[in-house]
């Protein structure tokens, strides 16, 4: 299962973490869910035990929306399978799907809506790290405006594979891709803050990356290449990885 899709699900993740309404929020995601201030966060005091708390939670919270995304995964790739018999209109349509959203993503053309993320009043979060883990579902489900394209067009490729397990495992590296800057986050959140208004800067051309490596995937997969770069790509897999994936 080692290819350029999983590839490609993973740096989705990690384009969704540096969307607008998701990385100025960390900060705060990280503080409501380990009940540690800001200022905690930032200070000397108790420095080991803040940052074992804010950890520890964040791997919950992280567990959360992993579920969320890792379910979405295999039901599209479920669906995807119920109508093999029009793959190749599944794989055209899909394609075309990603294009739009690459160049949504590089700015061709914008749509309000997805700017916007769904608000819920959590005012006090449930005890505990089962808490930080609802937290995280809802963290997926209330961001899903906002990363829908990218996540969009994940499911897109997750749908064209046919298989649960090929598209729950691009999920979970959409998932992955997700994770690991907020793991880093919470691992660093004293250096986090510093670091996140310098990359602020960058956000734009970060996306527009994403939108052309986007706009390169659906074209590969109109066309059918996206087949012949995966059997490339296997070629150079060493065979004990092969045999554990």
């Amino acid at each position: 299962m080692t290819d350029v899709n999983a590839f490609v699900a993973f740096a989705a993740g990690i384009f969704s973490f540096l969307s607008p309404c998701v990385l100025p929020l960390i900060p705060s995601y990280l503080s409501f869910v380990s009940g540690v201030s800001l200022d905690e966060m930032r200070g000397d005091k108790a420095r080991a035990q803040v940052r074992w708390r804010v950890i520890l939670n964040s791997l919950a919270f992280i567990l959360g929306f992993s579920i969320v995304f890792v379910s979405l995964g295999a039901s599209a790739s479920f669906l995807g399978g119920l109508f093999m018999g029009y793959r190749n209109g599944i794989r055209i349509t899909g394609g075309i799907f990603i294009v739009l959203v690459g160049l949504y993503l590089v700015g061709a053309f914008k749509i309000a809506a997805l700017d916007r993320y769904l608000q819920f009043n959590l005012k006090d979060k449930p005890a505990g790290y089962l808490g930080s883990v609802l937290v995280g579902i809802t963290f997926a489900v209330a961001w899903t405006p906002c990363v829908g394209p990218i996540l969009g067009a994940t499911l897109a490729l997750a749908s064209t594979s046919g298989e649960v397990g090929r598209g729950t495992f691009l999920l979970m590296s959409y998932a992955a891709g997700l994770a690991l800057p907020f793991f880093l986050s919470a691992l660093a959140i004293d250096s986090f803050f510093s670091f996140s208004q310098k990359l602020r800067r960058y956000i734009q051309a970060i996306h527009v990356i994403g939108g052309i490596l986007l706009i390169v995937v659906g074209i590969l997969l109109i066309t059918d290449y996206m087949t012949y770069l995966n059997a490339y790509v296997l070629r150079f897999t060493p065979t004990w990885l092969l045999q554990r994936l």
